[in-house]
């Protein structure tokens, strides 16, 4: 006869994805739409953990419709709140061309380069941070985590609400 199941208390995952243009337009948006989603999950607007992910987010959106855009085609924003952190996935459906460096890759931009230091900005606020191929192909996801002190409170304080 086989053991009983212990009874656990329920796992809640609180995500969010939106598909937005590859403009300027939707990179903004996707910023403000992040940080919205953070209040809505108890992450007020000006901690630090809401800056670093509101310029995660506006650095990969940038990058995303700067690099990844192809013509007619969306780029994705996925939030997550996985236990203990933030994960912020942005994705494009560009495949050719260029990929971006891994953690531990980035060359230092030069004081006069007048780009580079996005993902510079993004592995410095970061956790962890990987570029991954997009699933469902084709294209690449930018993976960045974001750890969150005291989320088990937070969590107790959402499911109160």
């Amino acid at each position: 006869m086989p053991a009983p199941l212990t009874p656990q208390s329920p796992l809640t995952v609180r995500t969010l994805t939106q598909r937005l243009s590859a403009t300027t337009r939707g990179a903004r948006l996707a910023r403000h739409l992040a940080l919205s989603q953070l209040h809505t999950w108890g992450i007020p607007h000006g901690s630090d953990v809401s800056d670093a992910v509101a310029v995660i987010v506006a650095e990969l959106a940038a990058n995303a419709v700067t690099h990844g855009r192809v013509p007619g085609r969306d780029f994705e924003l996925r939030l997550s709140l996985p236990t203990g952190s933030i994960r912020v996935e942005v994705s494009d459906t560009r495949s050719e061309g260029p990929r971006p460096p891994k953690p531990g890759d980035l060359r230092p931009p030069r004081p006069l380069d007048e780009h580079g230091r996005g993902l510079v900005l993004v592995e410095a606020l970061s956790d962890r941070w990987e570029v991954v191929e997009r699933e469902p192909a084709p294209g690449k996801t930018v993976r960045v985590e974001v750890d969150l002190p005291g989320w088990l409170s937070l969590l107790a304080a959402s499911e109160r609400a």
